[in-house]
């Protein structure tokens, strides 16, 4: 399946995992003591991970994200989940497959976040970074996903690093698949630690990547100026995967104002004028958001 994905024309991915879990009616039995952990959810509760799953492929979504953002060990061990690595992260592609099963045209990506801790502030020394994401991609590998993804990259030496071990996954499991990396540029116009794009596209361009772009922070509004550089110095793929707008605090409850039709008429634009082949939403992106992206762009 992993070559199909190669040769879709536009890749739609799917909404956020995080901001969708919280309008779910998840009993508190099943977070047990790791409140707040979402990748305990696809041990404890899969089928209300797989239902997840299931509202953004029936809104059209082409790929789906597994549940694995922080399902590295450095991560899971902030609950003391760190020798249930393994479990959780074939449960979460697992979950997913669950989702897609009967469906052709549907492919999952194995999700890799940033952890909690940032190499070149001296939060975890990069050989212990490397293992990590080694470990868990060798997991996702073996256990069937058709991609990798890299995503909310707030560490240009963090992005190099996973890349890094993420090839040597490939390379020690022999296969070869799509790696997807994806940047987090703040408000302020570059990554948390001060790398701004150009810097991303010249640190990134030696590696056999299959696309670049932006998740999180801002909407697409605030990703423009960098989506629009990436077009003209970035030869392989362009994803853009935003927020749905900036978070608000409305009656006590973070909301996202961008509404699906405002959001899918940014991400047309995106497509037609800047080259744009990846699609998709991070932070208060619902399967509505999704459904009416896919709309927008069915011609």
């Amino acid at each position: 399946m992993a070559n199909t994905l190669k040769n879709e024309e536009l890749i739609i991915f799917d909404g956020a995992c995080g901001t969708t879990l919280q309008e779910m009616d998840i009993p508190a039995t099943a977070w047990g003591n790791c409140e707040g952990c979402n990748e305990y959810l696809n041990i404890s509760a899969p089928a209300i991970i797989t239902k997840m799953h299931k509202a953004f492929i029936e809104a059209g979504a082409m790929v789906l994200e597994s549940n694995t953002f922080g399902a590295s060990r450095t991560v899971l061990a902030e609950y003391g989940l760190e020798d249930q690595m393994a479990e959780i992260n074939i449960a979460a592609v697992e979950n997913a497959k669950q989702a897609i099963a009967g469906q052709s045209g549907r492919y999952i990506a194995g999700s890799l976040g940033p952890t909690t801790k940032l190499v070149s502030l001296g939060h975890i020394e990069q050989d212990i970074l490397a293992k990590d994401y080694l470990d868990q991609t060798t997991i996702l590998l073996e256990a069937g996903v058709d991609a990798i993804i890299i995503e909310t990259c707030q560490d240009l030496l963090q992005v190099k690093t996973a890349v890094i071990a993420v090839m040597d996954a490939m390379q020690t499991t022999g296969k070869e698949l799509p790696i997807f990396v994806s940047v987090t540029i703040e408000q302020t116009g570059t990554m948390l630690v001060g790398s701004d794009i150009a810097a991303v596209c010249t640190a990134l361009e030696p590696f056999p990547i299959f696309s670049l772009g932006l998740n999180c922070a801002t909407g697409p509004t605030d990703m423009e100026s960098h989506i629009r550089y990436l077009s003209h110095n970035w030869l392989k793929r362009i994803s853009c995967i935003p927020n749905q707008g900036l978070p608000e605090v409305v009656d006590g409850k973070t909301v996202y104002q961008l509404s699906p039709k405002e959001y899918a008429v940014h991400m047309k634009t995106f497509v037609e004028e800047q080259g744009v082949s990846i699609v998709g939403g991070c932070c208060g992106t619902s399967p509505a958001h999704i459904k009416e992206l896919v709309k927008m762009l069915q011609r």
